[in-house]
């Protein structure tokens, strides 16, 4: 995850376990980061106003004050587990991270016996969803979407022939259960389908999009066409 979703990642972690604390050491576990960097987190949130304490020696660590936790929401227990499983369906979605952390923040504002039953209720829903891109790329993707630059992608078509094209990245879609890159290839100066689960790698650029129309994406390309040729 970038840093942004980390702040918002750590700042749940902590407000889930209010008005106790964590060592940045477990912190640096869940975020696989260094100890180093969860420091450097911590300080950017507390300069940011957000209410973090910090304690040394035994029983010591970092945590939040009582009074930034968040008010009861009034919940169903099948409407808590209906949220958990539609993002548990999307776990290789585009900001899947994003919708995580929204349900772990509504979650956790829960009253404690509404949680013990959502938590009861969800190991009774399994889900099975295909492969997507590693979270590293997925991350790249979603922020070159967001300030409409271009990406350089390490793509696999559905041969195993392999390519490296610049792409203007134009929407994400969902069709045939599969997550896709719709945008602008540079490469083939043309509109490409790109699936999620065979981008290798990707790296954004400084470079800004052309201004592409979406209208000019038209139809998913069909079941006898190479996505990304």
């Amino acid at each position: 995850m970038n840093r942004s979703e980390r702040l918002h990642a750590l700042t749940e972690s902590l407000r889930r376990v209010a008005p106790r604390g964590r060592t940045a050491e477990q912190l640096a576990v869940e975020f696989e980061v260094t100890t180093r960097t969860v420091k450097r987190d911590l300080a950017a949130l507390a300069a940011g106003g957000l209410p973090v304490w910090g304690r040394t020696g035994p029983g010591g660590g970092y945590g939040l004050a009582e009074s930034s936790s968040l008010p009861a929401i009034t919940l169903t227990a099948a409407q808590a587990v209906a949220l958990v499983a539609a993002v548990t369906a999307s776990a290789h979605a585009p900001f899947a991270d994003s919708a995580r952390a929204a349900t772990r923040k509504v979650l956790d504002a829960l009253d404690p016996a509404a949680r013990r039953r959502v938590t009861e209720l969800s190991g009774r829903v399994w889900v099975d969803v295909a492969p997507g891109a590693p979270r590293r790329t997925m991350s790249v993707l979603e922020q070159a979407l967001t300030d409409q630059v271009t990406v350089n992608l390490t793509y696999t078509d559905a041969t195993g022939r392999s390519t490296r094209r610049e792409v203007e990245p134009m929407i994400f879609a969902l069709t045939g259960g599969r997550w896709l890159l719709v945008g602008w290839c540079r490469l083939r100066d043309d509109v490409r389908w790109f699936h999620l689960s065979r981008v290798r790698a990707a790296s954004a650029t400084r470079r800004p999009c052309s201004g592409h129309d979406i209208a000019a994406i038209g139809t998913p390309p069909g079941t006898a066409r190479t996505v990304g040729v």
